[in-house]
C-alpha cells in the first residue's frame, strides 16, 4: 500500500520591519529609537509558520541566500533535522551572531508550521503537561526620567508580576550615584514583596561590578544579569563567587556550546529563543543547564518563548519585555496578557500567533 507523501515546505518568505520606538531608550553601554524585525514565514498545505528575530535588516539576505535552500522541499513535520541542515549551510558564513538570529527565526516558524499541520499546540506536541510561564517586568531605561519609570513601575504591579528589572551601567564614578538612586526609587515603589533585578548590560568592569553589586544587595537587589560582559567568563566567574545576589548571562549565546561553558560561572542562564537556535536549540540547552542545577530565564519576546518555556522543567521566568510586548500587541493576533503575574499556554495550533503583515507593512524596509 503506498504511503501518504509527507508534506514538504514550499515556500519560504522573509521581510524586516524598522519600527520607532515610544521614544529614546538606551542601557547603559547603547541609545536607540527603533528596533528591526525579521520576520520569516514558511507555508506548506495551506498552513503558515511564524518566526521572527530581533536583527538587522541584512538577516533576511542570510535567510534567502544562505537557509531558504536548505528549508524549501524539507519536511515540514521534522524541524529539528532541518535546523541541522540549515547549521551545516551557513558552515563558511559562521554561525553566531546575525546568522544565527535568522537560523532562530526560521527555525521558530518550521515548529509553528509543523504543529499548524498537526493541528495541536506547540506546548502539546512536546508535552502533555504544559505549565503556566512567570513573568517579570522588563524596561526601566536609563534614558527614562523618574516619572515615566514610576509609570511603568506602577503598571507592572497591577499586572501582578513577582519582579520588575531596570537597566543600570551607566559610567563609574560619574553616573554610579544615578544608578543606585534609581535602584532604590523601584525598591519604594514595588515595594518589599516584590523582585528587584538590574540589567548592567555588561556596562562594568570586574571590580567595578562588584562594587556595586555589594551597594544592590543592600538594596534587596536579587538578580544582577551582564554586570561585565557576556564574554568575560572569567569576570562572571568572578562576580557568582563574591556576590551574594544572583548573576546572570547569556542572551547572547547562539550555540549549544556557549552554554556549556558558560553555565558554571552564573547562577541562572538567560537563553534568548530568537538568537540561539529557535526552539530546537532551546530544547537541547535547557537540559544542559539543568545538569549543573541551575535555571533558565528566557531572555525577551515573551510570547515566541511562552510555548517552550511551559515545557522546561527547570524555567525560572520569562521577561516580560516592554519593547516587545508593545509591538507584539500592534502587530500580532493571538497574544495574551498575564494572569497573576503568568503566561498560560496557548491552546491555539502552532504557537498561537499570527503577525499582521497588513498592519506592519508601513514599517517594511527589506
Amino acid at each position: 500500500m503506498t504511503q501518504p507523501r509527507a508534506p514538504v515546505v514550499e515556500r519560504l518568505e522573509a521581510h524586516a520591519y524598522e519600527i520607532p520606538t515610544e521614544g529614546p531608550e538606551a542601557d547603559g553601554t547603547l541609545a536607540w529609537d527603533h528596533s528591526t524585525l525579521v520576520v520569516v514565514r514558511v507555508h506548506a498545505r495551506g498552513r503558515t509558520g511564524t518566526g521572527w528575530t530581533w536583527a538587522p535588516a541584512a538577516a533576511v539576505a542570510v535567510v534567502h541566500e544562505l537557509l531558504e535552500p536548505v528549508v524549501v522541499g524539507a519536511s515540514a513535520l521534522t524541524p529539528g533535522d532541518v535546523q541541522g541542515a540549515m547549521v551545516t549551510a551557513v558552515r563558511n558564513a559562521g554561525r553566531p551572531g546575525l546568522v544565527g538570529m535568522a537560523i532562530s527565526a526560521v527555525d521558530v516558524a518550521l515548529w509553528d508550521l509543523g504543529a499548524r499541520l498537526l493541528d495541536v499546540p506547540l506546548s502539546l506536541w512536546w508535552s502533555e503537561r504544559p505549565r503556566p510561564v512567570p513573568v517579570y517586568g522588563s524596561g526601566g531605561f536609563t534614558s527614562y526620567p523618574d516619572e515615566k519609570l514610576v509609570c511603568q513601575l506602577e503598571g507592572w504591579k497591577q499586572a501582578g508580576v513577582a519582579a520588575v528589572k531596570i537597566k543600570i551601567g551607566e559610567s563609574w564614578g560619574t553616573r554610579e550615584d544615578r544608578d543606585l538612586e534609581r535602584t532604590a526609587l523601584v525598591r519604594e515603589v514595588v515595594g518589599p514583596d516584590v523582585g528587584v533585578f538590574v540589567d548592567a548590560n555588561g556596562g562594568y568592569g570586574r571590580r567595578q561590578a562588584a562594587r556595586v553589586g555589594h551597594a544592590l544587595e543592600e538594596l534587596g537587589v536579587s538578580w544582577f544579569e551582564e554586570p561585565v560582559s557576556s564574554d568575560d567568563l572569567d569576570g562572571l566567574d568572578e562576580l557568582h563567587h563574591e556576590l551574594v545576589l544572583d548573576v546572570a548571562a547569556g542572551e547572547y549565546g547562539y550555540d549549544h556550546s556557549y552554554f556549556e561553558r558558560l553555565a558554571p560561572v552564573v547562577d541562572c542562564v538567560q537563553v534568548d529563543v530568537t538568537r540561539c537556535g529557535g526552539y530546537t536549540e532551546w530544547l537541547r540547552i535547557c537540559p544542559l543547564v539543568a545538569s549543573f542545577g541551575l535555571d533558565v530565564s528566557a531572555h525577551c519576546a515573551p510570547y515566541l518563548s511562552a510555548a517552550v518555556a511551559a515545557v522546561t522543567p527547570n524555567l525560572r521566568h520569562v521577561e516580560w519585555f516592554h519593547d516587545h510586548v508593545r509591538v507584539a500587541r500592534e502587530l500580532v493576533d493571538g497574544y495574551r496578557e498575564p494572569v497573576g503575574g503568568a503566561l498560560q499556554p496557548s491552546d491555539r495550533p502552532g504557537h498561537g500567533l499570527t503577525f499582521r503583515a497588513d498592519r506592519a507593512e508601513r514599517y517594511l524596509v527589506a
